[in-house]
């Protein structure tokens, strides 16, 4: 068994975007950090972050942004078009809004980006953390005064505190509470990255830009400067089989879901060189996010629909709470009850937001998208107003 300095000293299980994040928030806080990664090594597959003010905000406070920056693309506006003909529903300035009235920019970003600028964060800092690749974390136990992980290499690993960010799949939180169950939602997504240059006069806009229609929906937005085009496309199934990111479909079946809707979205598909699909699935929001020692965060605790674009900026959010929960006190069991009390009730919200929204967006009809088309013509305030409670929302 591992020893020796373990007051104050956290296991991070999980190194995605929470799990760093959460490692270098208690790293700058002065907490010793342990990492352990299931995976051999830290990588991620190609795809497109939406980071609202809210999240961008965190990433200030962490000292990640400013090397971020460079490799994000701040969209002009949001907006709806129909699916099929690229009408406007409505279009809504977002770049200056959002600095000026919620504090900090609405950015794209490459996830692999996110998690490059994390770990600069983390592993390059001169800060008190380490991470460990290649460790699997399997169980904990613990007593009234540490915690211990115990991996499937039979190495134990122990601390004054221990948190599972180790995402929707969460070994932490089935320990804790059981496996559970999840429930598809009758939505499977595909996911593709394509470089602009491929695209010619189909580029999509240099905006968040959701295509709706047909009961299904896709979303198109720039990253990297604008050089690299995204987009992520919704249909309807009956049935569907595993939460896999990474199951690998056709361009021909992606294709197929969205026949005759407009070129940027077909185009968008069919340069893509991979199309990546994966279903979508829905828990009910946890009553209980500790035990002890040990907290939940992120997707291990609160996984989100990707309907309003919150399922990382949520997870940025938890480790800034945890941090400061921590802070001057030595009673870690109290710190995690109050952290978990602290963000119950907002990652709720957004978790019925997000369901909302899914259904909002697929819709029978184009007269279904009347309000919205109203909102934008007639009070486009009333849209930022809207969005006050989660881009605003300030952090202890």
């Amino acid at each position: 068994m591992e020893t020796g300095r373990n007051t104050r000293h956290a296991l991070v299980v999980g190194a995605g975007i929470g799990g760093l994040a959460t490692a270098l928030a208690l790293g700058r806080a002065g907490w010793r950090v342990t990492v352990l990664e299931r995976a051999a090594a830290i990588g991620e597959i190609g795809a497109g972050i939406q980071l609202s003010p809210n999240g961008v905000r965190v990433l200030r406070s962490l000292g990640v942004l400013d090397d971020l920056l460079p490799t994000t693309f701040r969209p002009e506006a949001v907006e709806m078009r129909l699916g099929r003909s690229g009408r406007h529903v409505f279009r809504i300035e977002l770049a200056e809004t959002a600095v000026r009235r919620w504090g900090a920019p609405y950015l794209h970003v490459h996830r692999a980006d996110l998690i490059d600028a994390l770990l600069t964060g983390t592993v390059g800092s001169g800060l008190d953390i380490t991470l460990h690749t290649g460790s699997a974390v399997r169980s904990y136990e613990q007593s009234l005064e540490e915690v211990t992980a115990l991996l499937d290499s039979g190495r134990r690993v122990s601390g004054s505190l221990l948190v599972g960010a180790d995402g929707i799949h969460s070994v932490i939180r089935s320990q804790m509470l059981g496996a559970g169950e999840p429930r598809f939602t009758g939505h499977v997504a595909w996911r593709v990255t394509v470089p602009v240059e491929r695209l010619g006069n189909d580029v999509p806009p240099p905006t968040a830009c959701l295509w709706v229609g047909d009961r299904r929906h896709a979303i198109t937005y720039r990253l990297r400067g604008g050089a690299l085009a995204n987009l992520v496309a919704v249909v309807e199934r009956d049935e569907w089989r595993g939460e896999s990111w990474t199951e690998r479909g056709t361009r021909q079946d992606a294709l197929a879901d969205f026949k005759g809707w407009h070129p940027t979205v077909t185009t968008t598909i069919r340069e893509a060189d991979a199309h990546y699909r994966w279903a979508l699935f829905d828990r009910e929001p946890l009553e209980t996010w500790t035990d002890g020692r040990v907290a939940l965060l992120g997707d291990a605790c609160h996984p989100m629909l990707p309907y309003l674009a919150q399922g990382a900026t949520m997870a940025l959010e938890d480790a800034r709470v945890l941090a400061h929960r921590l802070e001057g006190t030595d009673d870690v069991p109290r710190a995690l009850l109050s952290y978990s009390a602290t963000r119950r009730e907002r990652t709720a919200r957004v978790q019925a937001g997000s369901r909302q929204n899914g259904q909002r967006f697929h819709q029978g009809n184009s007269f279904a998208y009347l309000p919205l088309w109203l909102l934008g013509k007639l009070a486009p305030r009333r849209y930022h107003r809207r969005l006050d409670w989660l881009y605003g929302h300030r952090l202890p």
